[in-house]
């Protein structure tokens, strides 16, 4: 495993953060205050492609690895959290099912729109299912050549922007989670009622819905897959899912880490600068082992991605760990900048609001444990280094 960028990835990742401080840093407090990254913004990614990272140039792509689409998410979420949550979601739980699991047709249908405009939405969770995702009751009936869906979701990542739904239903009431179907479902079907945008206490500029889905008719043609294997596609997609969330939480807590330490060399107290008192030394210390251990269990996951080994624990590792590094780097990025530091006026302010939830989405700091346990009973202990 090499822990060195490739020319071609130095050149990407300078490339993205160029185009993240000319374009978006200047706006991401104000998208934060007025609760909305406007679309322009994502046109501005998908000009450079970055709406097609997982998807080959075959299908209009850029045909990126895992360990790059970390790198660009990383940079994204340093400027803006909100912006990074949507590009994260629409490649990992949005696109990524499509180009995997769609036939030739579906895929002639919905890329081209997918990788070069239109962003996508993953609608899985419902007000009584989250983390138990198998326990969803919204239901698809078949009714000749199309099905009908009926049922509600929440916690829909680009609900307002998405031209595209990825909505997981009940096709079997009897068969538990074998009993869940895929189906893509395009904007403005008669019958899918979006609902208005949460008020949320981070990521305030990305928007979340829920989504009532009232005699909602598609094609059978729309079914994404075989009866039944809907909730093989949710997992396989939330499984490199987390690393993207894991590269948004480094993304973040680099930003806070660097807030605090410049803040730390400006601000004088007890006759110096507070980067002279050891408190705050050991601070900035913890912070970055937080950093590169969080960056390390990032690339080991991609890289184990990207090699075609099994991922799924290396991933819920890093989600993990980043997550809640995270949090506590943006927290104690607070506390360095003392009162100063819970107003909005400060950066580090956002950055813990936005790091707060990445603990909880596609998959809780408790299912991420969950996980992992599992995979070292059935699987033993991993001993090997790459």
């Amino acid at each position: 495993m090499n822990f060195d960028l490739s020319e071609d990835q130095l050149a990407i990742r300078d490339v993205v953060r160029d185009l993240c401080a000319r374009e978006f840093a200047p706006h991401a407090a104000a998208w934060d205050q007025e609760g909305e990254v406007p679309h322009s913004a994502v046109q501005t990614l998908a000009a450079q492609g970055f709406l097609g990272m997982a998807v080959p140039e075959e299908w209009g792509g850029v045909g990126y690895d895992a360990s790059t689409i970390s790198l660009v998410i990383e940079e994204i979420a340093f400027v803006s959290a909100s912006l990074a949550i949507m590009i994260a979601v629409h490649n990992s739980v949005g696109l990524l099912p499509v180009y995997r699991h769609a036939t030739e047709d579906q895929k002639r249908k919905f890329l081209p729109r997918l990788v070069s405009r239109e962003m996508s939405a993953f609608s899985l969770s419902e007000p009584g299912a989250g983390s138990d995702a198998g326990a969803l009751q919204t239901t698809a009936v078949r009714d000749g050549d199309a099905y009908v869906l009926n049922g509600s979701k929440n916690w829909v990542t680009n609900g307002v922007q998405a031209g595209i739904y990825l909505v997981f239903a009940r096709t079997d009431r009897n068969a538990g989670s074998r009993g869940i179907t895929a189906f893509i479902v395009e904007a403005g079907t008669p019958g899918l009622v979006l609902g208005k945008p949460e008020d949320k206490m981070g990521l305030r500029g990305s928007d979340t819905i829920a989504l009532s889905l009232e005699d909602l008719r598609i094609p059978a043609a729309n079914r994404l897959g075989a009866e039944g294997e809907g909730f093989k596609v949710a997992l396989s997609a939330l499984d490199a899912g987390r690393i993207g969330v894991a590269s948004q939480a480094l993304g973040v807590m680099r930003a806070a880490q660097q807030e605090a330490t410049r803040y730390a060399h400006q601000r004088s107290a007890f006759g110096g600068p507070l980067a002279r008192i050891q408190a705050v030394q050991f601070k900035l210390a913890e912070m970055e082992r937080r950093v590169q251990a969080s960056r390390l269990l990032i690339q080991r996951a991609a890289w184990m991605r990207d090699s075609g080994r099994p991922f799924v624990r290396e991933a819920a590792m890093a989600k993990l760990y980043a997550t809640e590094a995270a949090t506590w780097v943006t927290h104690q990025a607070i506390q360095v900048h003392g009162g100063y530091g819970y107003v909005k006026e400060y950066a580090v302010e956002r950055y813990y609001r936005d790091a707060r939830i990445m603990e909880i989405y596609e998959g809780s700091s408790e299912i991420q444990r969950l996980v992992i346990s599992r995979s070292l009973l059935r699987d033993g202990v991993r001993c090997e280094l790459g």
